[in-house]
C-alpha cells in the first residue's frame, strides 16, 4: 500500500477570486491531468471548483458547504473547512490499516467523485485527510 501527496482542498465562498488569486500571484495553472469528475449531484456535493496545479501536484478551491456532511450521513465533511489529500494504490488495505490503529473514518466511496474511492478521517488535530484510490 503506497501513499503519495496528491491535493490540497481550500473550502471558500470566494471560490473565483481564490482561483484568481492562485494564478495571478502563485503562478498556478489550470490542472490539465488527473482532474476528478464531480458528479454535481446536489444531496451529495454540487459546488463550484477550481481544479489548480503546478504540474506535480494540485489546488482544488471548493465552495464551503457545511451541510454536506449532514446531507450524505457522514460524519467528516470534507469540504467544510479544506483538507489534505493523498492517493493509495490500495484503498481496502488503507481502510485496514485505519481500523487496525482504531481510526474512524468515512467511506464516501465515488459519491462524491466518479472514479475516486474517498475516505475522509482526522488527524490528532481535527484537520480532515483524504486519502482516495483511482477507480476507473
Amino acid at each position: 500500500m503506497k501513499l503519495t501527496l496528491h491535493h490540497i482542498n481550500l473550502s471558500t465562498e470566494k471560490v473565483g477570486e481564490m482561483d484568481r488569486f492562485y494564478r495571478e500571484v502563485l503562478m498556478l495553472e489550470e490542472a490539465d491531468d488527473d482532474l476528478p469528475a464531480l458528479r454535481g449531484d446536489k444531496d451529495v456535493y454540487d459546488g463550484d471548483v477550481a481544479f489548480l496545479g503546478d504540474g506535480h501536484m494540485h489546488l482544488h478551491v471548493a465552495r464551503k458547504d457545511v451541510d454536506a456532511g449532514f446531507r450524505t450521513g457522514h460524519i467528516v465533511n470534507p469540504v467544510a473547512h479544506g483538507h489534505v489529500a493523498y492517493r493509495t494504490d490500495d484503498i481496502e488495505a488503507f481502510k485496514a490499516h485505519l481500523e487496525a490503529k482504531g481510526i474512524a473514518y468515512s467511506d464516501w466511496g465515488t459519491s462524491a467523485v466518479a472514479g475516486w474511492h474517498q475516505v475522509y478521517f482526522y488527524d490528532p488535530d481535527g484537520n480532515v485527510i483524504e486519502v482516495h484510490q483511482a477507480v476507473r
